[in-house]
């Protein structure tokens, strides 16, 4: 499993890189909102792109294993946005716990699913 972990590190540099499409292009033709949403669907498909070419490298040994994968990345991703965005980017507790509100249009907690269910539905398709 170390390796998967070590494979989440990527996604760290893919999910900062749509953040930052999102702040200085995105914003510039959306409202905050509606940027926040295209930015969340973005961070989805490059989610994707990237799980689908690591299990062509990296394929692995089960189903059982790949849902230990997603939670694994789940936890690591929650845990990467609360310390990083509080501690390293400033932001108030109460503004991180904003992206989850769906009732309020903010739709990460979409990302976060597809994190979690990701491996499992990228190792059924390929195999």
């Amino acid at each position: 499993m170390w390796k998967y972990v070590l494979a989440w590190f990527p996604m760290v540099i893919v999910a900062i890189a749509n953040g930052l499409f999102r702040e200085k292009i995105l914003t510039n033709y959306f409202k905050e909102l509606q940027a926040h949403q295209v930015s969340t669907l973005s961070f989805i498909l490059l989610m994707g792109v990237y799980v689908w070419g690591l299990f062509k490298l990296l394929q692995p040994i089960s189903l059982t294993q790949t849902i230990y994968i997603g939670v694994l990345w789940l936890i690591l991703t929650i845990v990467f946005e609360f310390l990083f965005g509080h501690f390293v980017a400033g932001h108030s507790w109460d503004r991180l716990l904003q992206d989850y509100n769906i009732f309020k249009g903010r739709l990460w907690l979409l990302a976060l699913i597809w994190v979690t269910i990701c491996p499992y539905i990228i190792y059924k398709i390929q195999n």
